[in-house]
């Protein structure tokens, strides 16, 4: 926070209660906001000794209307190195290429949750950030409800995807662990979508987005006058699912304080709301998704062991992107497609060079931050084809001989090569393309043998002479 304490952050708004929750969650971490009503005062504020002072700038896309993207380019006229951030209610892709191209830094959409914000202020001054090539970037793209939608050949992600298409037809707790930006959300939007209770109520909660103050009345919900507050009833999410599905998101940072009463609704299958006398039976499927392995917290006192044995009936773990660099390729394509689809933008292919270079950086952010970074760069470009040079700041992170480095030592996701350039065993080629094609094909062992050329027999012989598990 030291950092932080001297920056100053102007606020371009001319709604009160959205000013004054701004500026309280800015001032969480030092920062002294300067709100301003309209453009020209925005404009002029710039010229002034406070102007000189602006670390940020947050603009409300209602306050300039249609010419909100003509007031960032005057503002990134006047001052060039300023981070722009712009809040709109649209989802539009559209509005959020002609904001970047204007020279938005990021693009949020109301209502922002806290922490949402907060990281976008983070990213947009962080001195040691890489420049606008690595900030994340909200893209409002549609999404897609099926497994089929989830790119990938390495087996460790072929086989987390097998497990979640089969764990989809059931009816148990299912907890999902990887990093962020692995793809979690989505698996578990396409596990929903092919499970049973699809078309029942279903209800998303980011934990990490709740105050934790509020979190126990959304989950169980509250009696009227339950405390200083409540003025009316809410029925919780749990009770609200009833027969459908809540899917908890960021579950690894569930306050303690609510972590025995979820578990003791899960196991009693019986919710109680704030100030009730008296609970209600529930039929709820839980989905979770976890950032962190829940195991280690467990070990480590800081999540419930009953709470994790409750959500974790099956723990399926997505791989991070630096451990798939052979996906990267059918990643970007698949990305490029979606991109060019948006308005205002085009379709655009990429150079064998620039596939090399993306495929040498390690991408701390996973899945999320190549496509924040092909979005950029689709963008930017004027041309028909990204080249190397369309990833500036990629190039100056890691240089141009990942680029001149060449093909990667894959074949469709199974590694051919160990580390020190020599063959892999046989054995262990033959066990990855046996996992590959049971997460290809799902698990239809029937069709897995007959895409592999041998009977069934011989399959189940090979799965065990390799000690593979076809449930996994």
């Amino acid at each position: 926070m030291a950092e932080n304490e001297s920056r100053l952050l102007m606020l371009i708004d001319d709604e009160p209660a959205q000013s004054r929750l701004i500026s309280a969650l800015a001032a969480r971490e030092g920062w002294r906001t300067l709100v301003v009503g309209d453009s020209e005062t925005a404009i002029a504020t710039l010229g002034t000794r406070q102007g000189m002072q602006l670390a940020a700038i947050i603009l409300d896309q209602w306050v300039p209307g249609d010419d909100a993207c003509q007031l960032i380019e005057e503002l990134k006229s006047r001052r060039p190195a300023l981070p722009i951030l712009m809040l709109t209610t649209s989802a539009s892709p559209l509005l959020a290429v002609e904001a970047m191209r204007a020279g938005a830094t990021d693009y949020l959409i109301k209502p922002v949750a806290p922490d949402r914000l907060m990281q976008a202020l983070r990213s947009a001054t962080k001195r040691e950030a890489p420049k606008d090539e690595l900030q994340p970037l909200t893209e409002k793209m549609p999404a897609s409800l099926d497994f089929d939608a989830m790119i990938g050949t390495a087996p460790a992600f072929r086989t987390a995807l097998a497990r979640a298409a089969k764990t989809a037809r059931g009816h148990g707790a299912v907890l999902i662990e990887g990093e962020s930006g692995t793809g979690k959300e989505m698996l578990l939007r396409a596990m929903h979508a092919a499970s049973p209770r699809a078309k029942a109520p279903l209800r998303t909660i980011n934990i990490g987005g709740v105050p934790s103050s509020s979190l126990e009345s959304i989950l169980f919900g509250h009696e009227q006058d339950a405390f200083p507050g409540a003025f009316d009833r809410q029925i919780g999410a749990l009770q609200h699912c009833d027969g459908g599905t809540l899917v908890l998101d960021e579950v690894d940072r569930l306050d303690q304080s609510v972590q025995g009463k979820l578990a003791d609704c899960i196991e009693q299958g019986i919710v109680r709301p704030i100030g009730a006398r008296h609970g209600f039976r529930v039929d709820v499927r839980l989905l979770s998704a976890s950032n962190l392995p829940l195991a280690d917290l467990v070990a480590a006192g800081h999540f419930d062991a009953r709470l994790h044995a409750a959500l974790a009936a099956t723990t399926i773990v997505l791989p991070p992107l630096r451990d798939r660099p052979g996906d990267i390729p059918a990643l970007t394509r698949h990305f490029l497609a979606r991109i060019g689809e948006q308005p205002g933008l085009r379709h655009h292919s990429i150079t064998d060079g620039a596939l090399s270079l993306l495929a040498a950086f390690d991408w701390p952010g996973n899945v999320r931050q190549l496509q924040s970074v092909l979005f950029r760069a689709a963008v930017y470009c004027d041309g028909e084809t990204l080249t190397i040079e369309s990833f500036p700041q990629l190039l100056e992170l890691i240089g141009d001989s990942a680029a001149a480095g060449g093909a990667l030592h894959e074949s469709g996701g199974v590694m051919l090569y160990t580390d020190d350039g020599n063959l892999r065993p046989l054995e262990d080629i033959e066990a990855d393309v046996i996992r590959l094609a049971i997460g290809h094909y799902r698990g239809r062992m029937t069709e897995v043998a007959r895409r592999l050329g041998i009977g069934r027999s011989t399959l189940y012989r090979k799965l065990s002479d390799l000690g593979i598990d076809n449930a996994a």
